[in-house]
Protein backbone atom coordinates (compact mmCIF):
# COMPACT_ATOMS: atom_id res chain seq x y z
CA UNK A 1 0.00 0.00 0.00
CA UNK A 2 0.99 3.64 -0.83
CA UNK A 3 -0.38 7.05 0.19
CA UNK A 4 -1.17 9.68 -2.67
CA UNK A 5 -1.94 13.26 -2.74
CA UNK A 6 -4.60 13.87 -5.24
CA UNK A 7 -5.38 17.40 -6.61
CA UNK A 8 -8.62 17.85 -7.76
CA UNK A 9 -10.82 20.82 -9.48
CA UNK A 10 -14.48 20.84 -9.53
CA UNK A 11 -17.66 23.02 -10.12
CA UNK A 12 -19.50 22.59 -6.72
CA UNK A 13 -22.78 24.09 -8.05
CA UNK A 14 -24.37 20.71 -7.84
CA UNK A 15 -22.53 19.29 -4.28
CA UNK A 16 -23.63 19.69 -1.03
CA UNK A 17 -19.99 20.60 -0.46
CA UNK A 18 -16.63 18.00 0.32
CA UNK A 19 -18.14 16.18 3.27
CA UNK A 20 -19.65 12.95 2.85
CA UNK A 21 -23.09 13.63 4.53
CA UNK A 22 -26.82 11.91 4.33
CA UNK A 23 -28.56 14.04 2.98
CA UNK A 24 -27.05 15.11 -0.08
CA UNK A 25 -24.45 14.49 -2.92
CA UNK A 26 -20.68 15.71 -2.26
CA UNK A 27 -17.52 15.59 -3.95
CA UNK A 28 -16.01 13.28 -1.26
CA UNK A 29 -18.83 10.69 -2.17
CA UNK A 30 -18.43 10.81 -5.69
CA UNK A 31 -14.63 10.90 -5.47
CA UNK A 32 -14.49 7.87 -2.90
CA UNK A 33 -17.33 5.73 -5.38
CA UNK A 34 -15.35 6.16 -8.51
CA UNK A 35 -11.55 4.93 -6.57
CA UNK A 36 -13.79 1.92 -5.12
CA UNK A 37 -14.44 1.01 -9.27
CA UNK A 38 -10.90 1.72 -10.55
CA UNK A 39 -9.38 -0.35 -7.67
CA UNK A 40 -11.90 -2.71 -6.50
CA UNK A 41 -12.03 -1.88 -3.48
CA UNK A 42 -13.46 0.52 -0.73
CA UNK A 43 -11.11 3.37 -0.29
CA UNK A 44 -11.22 5.94 2.08
CA UNK A 45 -10.29 9.73 1.06
CA UNK A 46 -8.93 12.65 3.75
CA UNK A 47 -9.82 16.15 2.15
CA UNK A 48 -7.50 19.36 3.11
CA UNK A 49 -10.61 21.06 3.88
CA UNK A 50 -14.59 21.09 4.04
CA UNK A 51 -15.88 23.10 1.57
CA UNK A 52 -19.52 24.36 1.35
CA UNK A 53 -21.87 23.58 -0.46
CA UNK A 54 -21.98 25.45 -3.57
CA UNK A 55 -18.01 26.15 -3.15
CA UNK A 56 -16.05 25.56 -6.04
CA UNK A 57 -12.48 24.11 -5.84
CA UNK A 58 -9.24 25.00 -8.50
CA UNK A 59 -6.93 22.77 -6.58
CA UNK A 60 -8.35 20.83 -3.84
CA UNK A 61 -5.98 17.91 -2.32
CA UNK A 62 -7.09 15.01 -0.76
CA UNK A 63 -4.96 11.58 0.32
CA UNK A 64 -5.67 8.20 -0.24
CA UNK A 65 -4.16 4.81 0.50
CA UNK A 66 -4.12 2.41 -2.38
CA UNK A 67 -2.06 -0.47 -4.22
CA UNK A 68 0.63 0.02 -6.35
CA UNK A 69 -0.04 -1.90 -8.91
CA UNK A 70 -1.45 0.95 -11.50
CA UNK A 71 1.01 3.40 -12.52
CA UNK A 72 0.15 7.08 -12.02
CA UNK A 73 -0.80 7.83 -15.80
CA UNK A 74 -3.11 5.12 -15.95
CA UNK A 75 -4.13 6.14 -12.48
CA UNK A 76 -4.97 9.36 -13.56
CA UNK A 77 -6.99 8.54 -16.72
CA UNK A 78 -9.08 5.69 -15.23
CA UNK A 79 -10.25 7.78 -12.28
CA UNK A 80 -11.08 10.87 -14.42
CA UNK A 81 -12.69 8.54 -16.90
CA UNK A 82 -14.72 7.58 -13.88
CA UNK A 83 -15.71 11.29 -12.63
CA UNK A 84 -18.87 13.12 -13.62
CA UNK A 85 -17.54 16.52 -16.18
CA UNK A 86 -17.51 18.45 -13.24
CA UNK A 87 -14.71 17.10 -11.07
CA UNK A 88 -11.21 16.30 -12.81
CA UNK A 89 -8.41 15.32 -10.65
CA UNK A 90 -5.26 16.94 -11.63
CA UNK A 91 -2.51 15.90 -10.05
CA UNK A 92 -1.21 12.41 -8.45
CA UNK A 93 1.96 12.50 -6.18
CA UNK A 94 3.45 9.37 -3.70
CA UNK A 95 3.64 11.24 0.01
CA UNK A 96 5.18 9.50 3.36
CA UNK A 97 2.33 6.97 4.93
CA UNK A 98 1.97 9.60 7.59
CA UNK A 99 1.11 12.51 5.49
CA UNK A 100 -1.82 14.15 6.02
CA UNK A 101 -4.03 16.53 3.55
CA UNK A 102 -5.48 18.61 6.22
CA UNK A 103 -3.28 18.82 9.50
CA UNK A 104 0.22 19.31 7.07
CA UNK A 105 -1.27 21.61 4.98
CA UNK A 106 0.45 25.38 5.84
CA UNK A 107 -2.07 27.93 4.67
CA UNK A 108 -4.69 28.20 1.49
CA UNK A 109 -5.71 30.79 -0.79
CA UNK A 110 -9.64 31.51 -1.74
CA UNK A 111 -10.77 33.80 -4.01
CA UNK A 112 -14.22 35.39 -3.73
CA UNK A 113 -15.65 36.86 -7.63
CA UNK A 114 -18.36 39.92 -7.66
CA UNK A 115 -19.74 40.59 -10.77
CA UNK A 116 -20.90 44.48 -10.62
CA UNK A 117 -22.63 47.38 -12.88
CA UNK A 118 -25.92 45.40 -13.64
CA UNK A 119 -24.45 43.09 -16.43
CA UNK A 120 -25.78 39.69 -16.40
CA UNK A 121 -23.60 37.42 -17.34
CA UNK A 122 -25.43 33.71 -17.50
CA UNK A 123 -21.95 32.28 -18.22
CA UNK A 124 -20.62 33.20 -15.01
CA UNK A 125 -24.25 33.05 -12.80
CA UNK A 126 -22.90 29.68 -11.42
CA UNK A 127 -19.66 31.08 -10.19
CA UNK A 128 -20.46 34.98 -9.22
CA UNK A 129 -22.30 37.10 -6.90
CA UNK A 130 -23.90 39.40 -9.36
CA UNK A 131 -24.42 42.64 -7.87
CA UNK A 132 -26.10 45.53 -9.55
CA UNK A 133 -24.34 48.64 -8.16
CA UNK A 134 -20.75 49.47 -8.34
CA UNK A 135 -18.80 48.86 -5.48
CA UNK A 136 -15.96 51.19 -3.69
CA UNK A 137 -12.94 48.80 -4.34
CA UNK A 138 -10.71 51.75 -2.24
CA UNK A 139 -12.75 51.46 0.90
CA UNK A 140 -12.98 47.34 0.37
CA UNK A 141 -9.11 47.62 0.66
CA UNK A 142 -9.03 49.31 3.42
CA UNK A 143 -11.28 46.98 4.97
CA UNK A 144 -9.32 44.06 3.82
CA UNK A 145 -5.85 45.95 5.72
CA UNK A 146 -7.63 45.08 9.29
CA UNK A 147 -8.43 41.62 8.10
CA UNK A 148 -4.26 40.62 7.62
CA UNK A 149 -2.57 39.27 10.79
CA UNK A 150 -3.67 37.16 13.63
CA UNK A 151 -6.96 37.87 15.09
CA UNK A 152 -9.84 35.97 16.38
CA UNK A 153 -12.43 35.72 13.87
CA UNK A 154 -15.36 34.55 16.25
CA UNK A 155 -17.54 37.67 14.45
CA UNK A 156 -16.49 36.46 11.24
CA UNK A 157 -17.76 32.55 11.33
CA UNK A 158 -20.90 30.95 11.81
CA UNK A 159 -21.88 29.59 15.15
CA UNK A 160 -22.55 26.22 13.65
CA UNK A 161 -18.68 25.96 13.47
CA UNK A 162 -17.18 22.76 14.97
CA UNK A 163 -13.86 24.18 16.25
CA UNK A 164 -13.01 25.76 19.54
CA UNK A 165 -9.87 27.84 18.61
CA UNK A 166 -10.99 30.81 16.48
CA UNK A 167 -7.50 32.44 16.05
CA UNK A 168 -6.13 32.73 12.83
CA UNK A 169 -3.36 33.96 10.78
CA UNK A 170 -4.22 35.91 7.64
CA UNK A 171 -1.41 37.20 5.24
CA UNK A 172 -2.87 38.38 2.75
CA UNK A 173 -6.00 40.41 1.97
CA UNK A 174 -7.04 42.40 -0.98
CA UNK A 175 -9.45 43.23 -3.83
CA UNK A 176 -8.68 43.76 -7.56
CA UNK A 177 -10.96 44.97 -10.38
CA UNK A 178 -10.78 44.28 -13.88
CA UNK A 179 -13.84 45.46 -15.56
CA UNK A 180 -17.00 44.69 -14.11
CA UNK A 181 -15.25 42.17 -12.26
CA UNK A 182 -14.23 42.33 -8.39
CA UNK A 183 -12.24 39.38 -6.56
CA UNK A 184 -11.94 39.51 -3.23
CA UNK A 185 -8.02 37.32 -2.57
CA UNK A 186 -7.48 35.51 1.06
CA UNK A 187 -4.90 33.63 1.98
CA UNK A 188 -4.48 32.35 5.78
CA UNK A 189 -3.16 29.85 7.50
CA UNK A 190 -6.59 28.13 8.51
CA UNK A 191 -10.41 29.17 7.89
CA UNK A 192 -13.32 28.71 10.09
CA UNK A 193 -16.85 27.93 8.92
CA UNK A 194 -17.97 30.80 6.58
CA UNK A 195 -15.25 33.05 7.39
CA UNK A 196 -14.39 34.28 4.11
CA UNK A 197 -17.81 34.40 2.49
CA UNK A 198 -18.76 36.68 5.75
CA UNK A 199 -15.41 38.73 5.16
CA UNK A 200 -16.71 39.11 1.62
CA UNK A 201 -20.10 40.49 2.79
CA UNK A 202 -18.22 42.46 5.30
CA UNK A 203 -16.24 44.12 2.72
CA UNK A 204 -19.53 44.86 0.75
CA UNK A 205 -21.19 46.39 3.61
CA UNK A 206 -18.00 48.53 4.02
CA UNK A 207 -18.10 49.46 0.15
CA UNK A 208 -21.96 50.48 0.71
CA UNK A 209 -21.17 52.40 4.19
CA UNK A 210 -23.16 50.24 6.30
CA UNK A 211 -20.19 49.95 8.42
CA UNK A 212 -16.94 52.19 8.50
CA UNK A 213 -13.55 50.21 8.11
CA UNK A 214 -12.00 51.80 11.28
CA UNK A 215 -15.05 49.48 12.93
CA UNK A 216 -13.24 46.40 12.09
CA UNK A 217 -11.41 46.33 14.99
CA UNK A 218 -14.63 46.48 17.44
CA UNK A 219 -16.06 43.89 15.11
CA UNK A 220 -12.78 41.31 16.05
CA UNK A 221 -13.01 42.15 19.53
CA UNK A 222 -16.94 41.98 19.89
CA UNK A 223 -16.94 38.22 18.48
CA UNK A 224 -20.48 38.76 17.89
CA UNK A 225 -21.55 37.41 14.20
CA UNK A 226 -23.95 40.28 14.39
CA UNK A 227 -21.88 43.05 14.07
CA UNK A 228 -20.16 41.71 10.63
CA UNK A 229 -21.78 41.97 7.48
CA UNK A 230 -23.78 39.28 5.68
CA UNK A 231 -22.64 36.35 4.30
CA UNK A 232 -21.70 35.97 0.91
CA UNK A 233 -23.72 33.25 -1.87
CA UNK A 234 -21.21 30.25 -1.80
CA UNK A 235 -21.19 30.00 -5.38
CA UNK A 236 -18.66 33.01 -5.65
CA UNK A 237 -16.19 31.50 -3.72
CA UNK A 238 -13.20 29.30 -5.36
CA UNK A 239 -10.00 27.49 -3.06
CA UNK A 240 -7.65 28.61 -5.57
CA UNK A 241 -4.54 27.28 -3.61
CA UNK A 242 -3.37 24.88 -1.17
CA UNK A 243 0.22 25.43 0.44
CA UNK A 244 2.11 22.34 2.19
Amino acid sequence: MKRVLLTLSYDGTDYHGWQIQPNGVTVQQVLSNSLEKLLGVKTAVTGCSRTDAGVHAKEFCCHADCGDNIPPSAFLKGLNALLPQDIAVTGYKEVPPDFHARYDAKGKTYVYRILTGGRKDPFLSRYVWQIERELDVGKMNEFCKKIVGTHDFSAFSSSKRSVTDTVRTVSECHVEKKGDMISLYITANGFLYNMVRIIVGTAVWVSDGSIAPESTGEIFESKNRDKAGITAPAKGLVLEKVFY
